[in-house]
């Protein structure tokens, strides 16, 4: 595809209606030589999740795609969510736009949830020139949600220099907020139905990505797919509302005007009373409908996605979790592939809703005990995607 940053970039790329196809990398798309990546994350985010601070540490991931699809006025481009941080793709001519907004959002991570987050804008043409690519196409989650996979090493490439101090973006001044206009973090954790909750990440090993990678990710798929419904962890009539307080303060934080956070916390408080009584009463109020609504919650969230990689936090049985644990430690000791694995009894939910009214919500999944951010700790720590062809 020409470098011309095409802003319909996203709109023309293919989009898959069934997950497996992820692993036809023929169907993937190029992007344009001129666009840039945005990546963030928390920055010792496992020492944060020790410390029981896991909801802190995905709002922060979160944060990332709601600053930025805020602050660009579009939700048309392609990002993923990672747990303690997030990647998106942009035009080249988004790139001062964006530097702005990751320099606040670094600001804004540090001084309301205490975390150290560090950002970076890197350009497709150094990702290109380093040997890699990142390409992408779009997964049809619902009718209401789509979201993009990405392939080619660049991403991950990307964020290996970030963690290396390149192309970082410089702290904007003190008290400098983004636009976290429908982050929310309302929902408990959610208990696992089948056994456990996986958090899995499987990544190229040596060979990279060739046929003995495809046929363990098929097998991977394969294992999953015995669980009713991929092994989603929410059921299908969403989850519960319930009176909880526990993800009141980062949603605050996030969306609360300067010297106005009790107030905030205080609303908050009082919309989750009105929409659990809503819930009770199952009475929708006005264009609201709380049934409906907590049943798109569970048809747009991403438990599954690909990122240089497979990426699922999925509700198995412990047999179906060691069958997986037992192929993939017979392929990494093959050179087939690098995997990390967290287990855990409960998934979480961060989400993005501009409006009620909407019905294209988002809601980032992940395990409420670590999740993707163990998973990935708990691979080869010497592992550089350098190291990979």
């Amino acid at each position: 595809m020409p470098g011309n940053g095409n802003s319909r970039f996203f709109d023309e790329l293919p989009v898959l209606e069934e997950f497996a196809g992820v692993t036809d990398f023929s169907s993937y798309r190029p992007l344009p030589l001129d666009w840039v990546l945005a990546v963030a994350d928390v920055v010792d985010s496992t020492k944060a999740i020790t410390e029981g601070r896991y909801k802190a540490v995905n709002t922060a991931g979160a944060s990332v795609i709601t600053a930025l699809l805020n602050g660009l006025g579009s939700h048309k481009h392609p990002f993923v969510f990672g747990g303690d941080g997030a990647l998106m793709a942009l035009p080249g001519g988004r790139n001062e736009e964006a530097v702005e907004i990751l320099s606040s959002l670094v600001v804004w991570v540090s001084e309301a949830l205490n975390l150290e987050m560090r950002a970076a804008i890197v350009p497709m043409a150094d990702v290109r020139n380093a040997g890699y690519d990142v390409q992408v196409l779009r997964y049809r989650a619902s009718v209401n949600a789509v979201y993009s996979m990405f392939v080619g090493g660049g991403s991950s490439w990307a964020e290996d220099q970030m963690k290396r101090g390149r192309y970082l973006v410089q702290a904007a001044p003190s008290g400098s907020r983004p636009d976290l206009t429908g982050l929310s973090c309302r929902w408990d954790p959610i208990p696992a139905s089948h056994g456990e909750i996986l958090s899995l990440i499987i990544a190229p090993g040596v060979d990279g990505i060739g046929p003995r990678f495809k046929s363990l990710l098929k097998d991977i798929l394969i294992i999953v797919a015995q669980q009713a419904r991929d092994g989603h962890p929410l059921p299908p009539e969403g989850p519960p509302l319930t009176l909880t307080t526990k993800g009141i303060d980062p949603e605050a934080r996030a969306t609360a005007s300067q010297g106005h956070l009790l107030a905030r916390k205080l609303g908050i408080f009082a919309e989750t009373m009105l929409a659990v009584g809503i819930d009770y009463l199952g009475i929708p109020i006005g264009s609201f409908d709380p049934k409906r609504y907590k049943v798109e919650v569970a048809e747009n969230s991403d438990f599954r996605k690909f990122d240089d990689g497979l990426k699922m936090t999925v509700d198995l049985s412990a047999v179906q979790s060691n069958q997986i644990e037992d192929l993939l430690v017979e392929a990494a000791a093959s050179g087939i592939c690098r995997f990390g694995i967290h287990r855990q009894p409960e998934a979480l939910m961060t989400c993005f809703v501009p409006s009620l009214d909407a019905r294209d919500h988002i809601h980032f999944v992940d395990g409420a005990g670590g999740g993707y951010a163990l998973a990935a700790s708990r691979m080869k720590a010497d592992f550089r995607p350098s190291d990979a062809p």
